[in-house]
């Protein structure tokens, strides 16, 4: 997964045409640490339709907070520079459950570019 360490490289990344799910942790976020043995795998599964970039919120605080990320991790997914959906809850996220956000940001990217 693409680290971004700017929030310029963010803004670029996002305003691409094609679909950019960020990811936000932090180095000592438990929950962040669980799903870091699969996410790889789900990235390469994605692969052919959308770009996963990682965000450290303690890097990117003051974007973190213009984006309201206060849970964490949190997914949120973009396109030509517009936030499409997020995923954000308290509980510890499954690899089900990222795949579901994931095929819905897929699809709402598709009925945008529609």
């Amino acid at each position: 997964m693409l680290k971004i360490k700017n929030e310029q490289a963010f803004r670029e990344q996002i305003a691409e045409d094609r679909l950019t799910v960020a990811v936000f942790k932090t180095t000592w976020c438990k929950d962040c640490h669980f799903i870091n043995p699969f996410i790889d795998d789900v990235e390469a599964a994605y692969g052919d339709r959308l770009t996963l970039v990682e965000i450290d919120r303690d890097d990117l605080p003051d974007l973190c907070g213009e984006l309201n990320i206060l849970g964490i991790p949190s997914f949120i997914a973009f396109r030509q520079g517009r936030e499409l959906v997020r995923f954000v809850s308290k509980l510890r996220k499954t690899r089900e459950e990222i795949e579901q956000f994931l095929d819905r940001a897929v699809e709402v990217s598709g009925a945008i570019a529609g």
